[in-house]
């Protein structure tokens, strides 16, 4: 995929023309060291095109969507962290300082791509190219800017004593480092992000509408799903945004994209196809962190086994709990596609094997992202041959459209409405009986097993549901198995992670870096 190739030229061009007013690690040192080269560079249609294309180069950074940001979901009950690492287990323990080096660089990175996108947003209009490009390109930049303010606004902001976070836009770029401040409510970033992205929805094309070199780019409905996300996340403050969560993911589905699950009426198929590379651009896709094997998103190797049985360098971490394992029915597909237990049968590498391990802390592993390591010799075909760099053909979801009709129910019931029909849809293509008059607690059910693993984020769901304190009070458990070595052995259900004491009060948001909060003179969330 052509698209692939911005790695280099984003490279290129972060260290020359964009570096002269990219933004430091606390987003606010903006001082220009070279604007004669930074004003000359404006020119061309190409030179349009590759400033937007230098956005793109954060989604794949190990700091942001190859892991950083998953560090935060490994939070949730659904999952431990398998291996010793303190970053995790202090944020799984919600006992963080602001200085933990897994931690620190998202929210700087997300606003260096802010600024990125404010230079475009700047400079792009008053170009003399081809409008239908400009126009594209325009709507990339607003999507960018937006989607990253999502992130961090959700992550870091609150509507309560904290705040919102800094909004940086092309009218106040160039203020003096220091001079940004955080406004009062998160409310603000996100009626920001919907305006943002209420301007990239008009601009930007239908994915259909595009050449495959360009998939991996912004498009209308990522647009439209985010602008329904953002107002799902505003209705835990203010209930009338539900409506506009309704309207929205209506507009993904009315589209003209085809927007679908992956639903060919074999449950078990359909869900194990969709997490592989075989459905990367296919209909339930909106957003993803575009993947290869030289880069993307490092997921699939840190689920894998530890090692990965002396075959390849997973890093093991991220492992299922017994309790994500009981949230099934009985006859769901989506477990055993998303969880492997012991003795379970999978081809890894052209074998068959039987699932086994003496490094996983919960006797289970993540089965959602094994796809490519099925065949035999898939190293530089399908894998990553740089097993410290483990992505794979699979482009990892972000937000797909089985989200979207969970949103939707979701909305719907929470306005006392009958939110029957897109929760069954989802339920349909897992094999389970549909529904009548399904209750907020089925929605919450629905959201975890088909989502179990992703960065839709049950941590954050939890939150706004106001369900985390109640449920990270209770310990979480694993299958000890008397033979780590024996896929057949017996096993004791254990206690493999305590109970946890989660203040709503503070802990509904995430400590903000400190290296950010001492140079830029913003304030620490409350409590961290």
């Amino acid at each position: 995929m052509k698209f692939r190739n911005i790695k280099l030229i984003a490279v290129v061009l972060s260290t020359s023309v964009l570096g002269m007013f990219s933004c430091s690690d606390d987003f606010t040192n903006l001082e220009p060291l070279g604007s004669t080269s930074y004003g000359n560079f404006w020119k061309t249609e190409q030179d349009a095109t590759e400033a937007v294309n230098s956005m793109y180069y954060y989604m794949k950074d190990e700091d942001m969507f190859a892991r950083g940001f998953f560090w935060y979901i490994n939070a949730s009950d659904d999952m431990v962290t398998g291996r010793i690492k303190s970053d995790a287990d202090n944020a799984k323990n919600f006992n963080l300082t602001g200085d933990e080096s897994s931690l620190k660089w998202m929210y700087s990175q997300s606003y260096k791509i802010i600024r990125r996108a404010n230079d475009v947003l700047a400079n792009v209009p008053n170009m003399e190219i081809n409008e239908n490009i400009k126009n594209r390109l325009l709507g990339e930049a607003y999507f960018m800017r937006a989607f990253h303010y999502y992130w961090i606004a959700s992550t870091y902001g609150d509507n309560s004593e904290n705040g919102g976070v800094p909004i940086v836009l092309v009218e106040n770029m160039n203020d003096a480092a220091g001079g940004y401040n955080r406004p009062a409510s998160v409310i603000d970033n996100y009626s920001q992000i919907i305006d943002d992205l209420t301007l990239a929805a008009d601009l930007l094309p239908l994915v259909t509408e595009m050449n495959p070199e360009d998939y991996g780019r912004a498009h209308k409905d990522a647009a439209l799903a985010y602008i329904a996300k953002t107002y799902l996340y505003w209705a835990q403050y203010d209930s009338s945004k539900y409506e506009e969560v309704i309207s929205y993911c209506d507009a993904v589905t009315n589209s003209g994209s085809g927007r679908a699950l992956i639903n060919t009426g074999n449950p078990s198929q359909d869900y194990r196809l969709l997490h592989s590379f075989e459905n990367n651009w296919t209909s339930e896709y909106i957003w993803s962190v575009d993947s290869g094997i030289e880069g993307g998103s490092k997921l699939p190797g840190v689920m894998l086994e530890n090692k990965g049985w002396g075959t390849y360098n997973g890093w093991g971490y991220y492992q299922p709990t017994e309790e994500l394992y009981q949230a099934f029915e009985e006859n769901d597909v989506r477990r055993e596609v998303t969880i492997l237990k012991f003795g379970d049968e999978f081809q890894f590498f052209g074998e068959t094997k039987k699932y086994q391990s003496e490094n996983s802390l919960s006797g289970f592993q993540f089965n959602k992202y094994m796809y490519e390591y099925q065949f035999e010799n898939p190293i530089g075909v399908y894998v990553n041959p740089n097993g410290n760099d483990p992505t794979t053909l699979y482009n990892v979801p972000v937000l797909r459209y089985a989200e979207v009709l969970l949103m939707k129910s979701e909305a719907l019931i929470m306005q006392g409405k009958n939110g029957d029909a897109p929760l069954n849809m989802v339920r349909e293509r897992a094999g389970l009986a549909p529904l009548v008059n399904a209750s907020i607690d089925a929605l919450k059910q629905e959201r975890r097993v088909e989502f179990a693993g992703e960065f839709a984020n049950r941590h954050f769901d939890l939150v706004r549901w106001g369900d985390a304190k109640e449920v990270y009070a209770k310990p979480l458990h694993g299958r000890i198995h008397s033979d780590r070595s024996n896929p057949d052995s017996p096993y004791t259900v254990q206690e493999i992670w305590p109970a946890r004491n989660f203040d709503p009060t503070i802990m509904h948001v995430w400590p903000i870096p400190n290296e950010t909060v001492s140079s830029s003179g913003i304030p620490q969330n409350k409590g961290w």
